[in-house]
């Protein structure tokens, strides 16, 4: 990718300064819904102008995590029995999209923008996480395509995936003038055994039934992990070291940081509302 480039996504990722909050190794002890509560805060704050452009990164060991879509299957129950029997915890998120696979070998980033006075189109908040992801691996692929990988997990238009094959999914948030663009990026182990697992679930809460909405029929051979695409032995530390490069190549700095201030009793706020949403639907 030329850097001379300057398109409207390119834009996006050439900020002043990156303010990194890294969660990628806080362990079992730092939970999924968590991580949403978070992106929420710092969608507000960077929204409001207490923040300037955010990227967070963040890991979570055998977590399931449900879109609102997933809620309405019929039998709900029998498949969340099934992940748990497997060793996954389950959660539902606060926005679109359909069930995910988070472990060990998932990297996922948000990229938490400021809207200011003109909005930010929703693609172009897509295209800015697809130029940064190609802009990581560029010495290793140039092969890396955005486009509905049919027969994935939680496929859309911007399922990222080297032949056919999908190791990424891309998501967006915005609340109060802030944009947060979300992506897991499968790392390592095998991407046919997360969908497999995916697809044993929809089996189990379909139970072959009729549904206004269609659920996806996964076929976990289109789905792999970086590993397995490129033949290197690419580990979650070395995906964070791509990242934090390539930001520093659009960038003119970037800074280590926590939660600050207001963002702290911001945080609980919204922690407490994703815990009762599940509550709700679980």
């Amino acid at each position: 990718m030329s850097k001379s480039t300057n398109t409207p996504a390119l834009q996006l990722l050439r900020q002043e300064k990156w303010r990194i909050i890294d969660q990628s190794s806080l362990g079992t002890n730092f939970q999924a819904l968590q991580s949403f509560a978070m992106d929420d805060t710092l969608c507000t704050s960077v929204g409001q102008g207490e923040s300037g452009a955010v990227c967070r990164t963040w890991v979570h060991d055998k977590t399931i995590v449900l879109g609102i879509q997933d809620t309405r299957l019929p039998h709900l129950q029998n498949g969340i029995s099934y992940l748990q029997a497997e060793g996954y915890q389950v959660i539902v998120r606060n926005s679109g999209g359909l069930a995910v696979v988070l472990d060990r070998g998932v990297l996922n980033i948000s990229l938490v923008f400021p809207e200011g006075e003109k909005a930010i189109d929703i693609n172009r908040g897509y295209d800015a996480m697809y130029e940064l992801t190609k802009h990581m691996f560029h010495d290793i692929t140039t092969r890396i395509e955005a486009k509905e990988i049919i027969g994935s997990y939680c496929p859309g238009s911007y399922d990222l995936s080297i032949n056919d094959q999908k190791f990424a999914g891309i998501s967006q948030r915005r609340i109060r003038g802030g944009v947060a663009v979300q992506i897991y990026l499968c790392i390592n182990e095998s991407g046919s055994e997360r969908a497999t697992l995916i697809q044993e679930f929809y089996k189990r809460a379909l139970q072959g039934e009729e549904t206004k909405f269609a659920f996806p029929t996964i076929d976990p051979s289109v789905m792999a992990s970086l590993t397995e695409l490129t033949g290197l032995q690419l580990t979650v530390q070395d995906v964070m070291l791509r990242l934090l490069t390539s930001l520093k190549e659009w960038s003119g700095s970037l800074y280590a940081n926590t939660l600050q201030g207001t963002e702290t009793e911001l945080y609980h706020q919204y922690h407490q509302r994703i815990i009762e949403r599940n509550e709700k639907f679980m």
